[in-house]
């Protein structure tokens, strides 16, 4: 692993990762159901007046900034980083696309519970966490992890507002969902408190 960035362009950059991860719930929803981009937008955390809006100017930097790097950014190809790092990324963007192809198939009217909204509340933070990682390890650069680690954290401050806007919305129906599922994989449903 480098910890000086490396900047080369190229085809076989972090960037086709970074463009898969922006382009597809668009591209998805929008063939599936142009209602779910506006469900996923109305969602958001910033949308409510003052709620986070310091973290999502932040979050929205490191991202950009992190997508712009990766147009620089070459994958290790034929070596160990590249080997351990390219499944890693592959299963999350995998499991991303999944999360995203449930989100847009629920129905408008509804809570998104099934595929692997079934495991969790927020399926997509992990998701995403493994794909960025797995970009970070096949780069073999340390500032893309480090970016991995940060934005992942700080998107988990966001379950709250949305589970507040989907408890508005669907009411007894969300509710429920979330009495019988854990907010992320692998953390048991007892030691929640919502």
């Amino acid at each position: 692993m480098s910890i000086t960035p490396v900047f080369e362009i190229g085809l076989w950059n972090a960037w086709i990762f970074m463009f898969y991860h922006q382009l597809l719930p668009i591209a998805l929803m929008s063939l599936i159901n142009k209602g779910a981009l506006e469900k996923s937008d109305a969602a958001a955390p910033y949308k409510k007046a003052g709620e986070k809006v310091i973290l999502m100017v932040f979050l929205a930097l490191i991202y950009y900034l992190a997508l712009a790097y990766s147009v620089f950014l070459p994958l290790q190809l034929e070596t160990i980083w590249f080997y351990i790092g390219f499944p890693i990324c592959l299963i999350g963007l995998i499991m991303y696309t999944i999360v995203t192809v449930n989100f847009a198939t629920t129905p408008l009217a509804e809570p998104v519970t099934k595929g692997l909204y079934r495991y969790s509340r927020n399926p997509q933070y992990l998701t995403e966490f493994l794909m960025f990682i797995g970009v970070g390890i096949a780069s073999a650069s340390w500032i893309f992890l480090l970016f991995s680690v940060v934005y992942s954290i700080s998107m988990l401050n966001f379950a709250s507002s949305e589970e507040r806007f989907c408890l508005e919305n669907y009411g007894d129906a969300y509710r429920e969902y979330m009495n019988k599922t854990p907010r992320y994989i692998g953390v048991p449903k007892s030691g929640e408190s919502n």
